[in-house]
């Protein structure tokens, strides 16, 4: 099974995060690594992303858990479980007041292994996306 992640600590209330993190229109102004996406990110919403790693390509997912201020899954891929990509975000605020964000993606499915062969490596996306985050909800503290 192939695996991307990043982690952060953030300086800002777990519900500033969750209010960045849950408003797809806002993602370009702050997150290098998204076009745009399209829809609203809440529970059982489809959401379209289109990254800037792939140009011209979109990726269709469903929210499909949803823990306001602690978490939530994006799930896509092919149909009958062929492929499945599975995105989690986690905030978990710390005892000092800053929140460990999280987010990993996880891809399986009986088709994993000659799929995920061309996927490229998306650890420094991960990366940006986590710095990106980290730098927005800190500018608003």
């Amino acid at each position: 099974m192939k695996r991307f992640a990043a982690a952060v600590t953030i300086r800002a209330a777990a519900e500033t995060i969750w209010s960045i993190l849950t408003d797809a229109s806002e993602y370009p102004i702050w997150n290098s690594t998204v076009e745009k996406i399209t829809g609203r990110i809440a529970p059982g919403e489809k959401v379209t992303v289109h990254a800037k790693a792939t140009p011209g390509r979109a990726f269709p997912l469903t929210i499909t858990a949803f823990e306001p201020a602690r978490g939530m899954v994006w799930t896509g891929g092919m149909p009958l479980g062929l492929f499945t990509g599975t995105r989690t975000f986690t905030l978990t605020p710390q005892p000092d007041g800053s929140v460990a964000f999280a987010m990993s993606e996880e891809f399986s499915g009986l088709l994993a292994p000659l799929i995920t062969r061309s996927i490229p490596d998306l650890q420094p996306a991960f990366d940006a996306f986590a710095g990106d985050l980290k730098r927005h909800a800190e500018r608003g503290v």
